[in-house]
């Protein structure tokens, strides 16, 4: 199909009639998807060119040498998913937001960039990724308003979680008992320093794990990409609030 197709409005597309037994309707359909995945990649790539970063790679761990059956490969989630999930005005100046599997540091610029926050940290198991992301934040031609980032090369079982993180990014890093590790290490500081932590949460392959531990309340889902299949936790993201001891109300 030539690629002047995609110059086609889908409006005109989707009012043309049938043409023999194909409806030129599913046609839209077919070139809608491309189109938009085509559209959103080039200004993803536009955006990421203005602002003088990179991080909109797809990586398999095992080219690093770090595949495991509880990791994930990395692929960034999308630009805005902050803006779309966590408003401005629930971030004040002493809050802490950290990204769990950060990889080139796409989330962790988009918070120190969009929100005030006191601190942004970034926790990434890849020595080669951190260092994308390490040059990213210095090079970076946005203008963060957070100007305290702290990139940590570290598998995330080894890493302590502050006891002052109020917000926590997940983007579908591990799964299975590294999940569930981490999880009640997060509840863990709650106990200890009771407080009202946010989790944004791309992709939520665990939630059931999550919603099991009661400690945590569904609070939003917003569709990340228009092929998000309802059944599926891919391609969609979800917000939750992590209550205070088990069986308490929000705090």
């Amino acid at each position: 199909m030539s690629v002047l197709v995609d110059f086609i409005t889908i409006e005109e597309l989707g009012s043309a009639p049938e043409i023999g037994a194909v409806s030129v309707n599913a046609l839209a359909r077919a070139v809608r998807r491309p189109y938009r995945w085509l559209r959103r990649t080039a200004a993803h790539l536009l955006f990421e060119r203005r602002y003088g970063v990179r991080t909109s790679e797809v990586v398999d761990l095992e080219e690093f040498g770090l595949a495991g059956d509880e990791r994930v490969y990395y692929v960034a989630a999308t630009w805005n998913s902050l803006r779309r999930t966590l408003p401005r005005r629930e971030v004040g100046g002493d809050d802490v937001f950290i990204d769990l599997g950060s990889g080139m540091g796409r989330m962790v610029l988009e918070a120190a960039w969009r929100y005030p926050f006191r601190k942004v940290i970034g926790v990434e198991l890849s020595g080669r990724l951190n260092d994308i992301a390490r040059r990213n934040i210095t090079g970076t031609r946005l203008r963060l308003r957070c100007p305290d980032v702290e990139l940590v090369h570290s598998d995330v079982l080894d890493y302590e979680i502050p006891e002052d993180v109020s917000v926590v990014f997940l983007n579908n890093p591990f799964r299975g008992e590294t999940f569930a590790t981490v999880i009640r290490r997060l509840l863990a500081t709650v106990d200890r320093n009771p407080r009202r932590v946010t989790v944004i949460y791309y992709n939520p392959a665990e939630e059931e794990f999550l919603l099991s531990t009661g400690r945590f309340r569904h609070t939003g889902t917003v569709k990340a990409r228009p092929d998000a299949e309802r059944d599926s936790p891919f391609g969609w993201i979800k917000t939750y609030t992590v209550t205070g001891r088990a069986g308490d109300q929000d705090r």
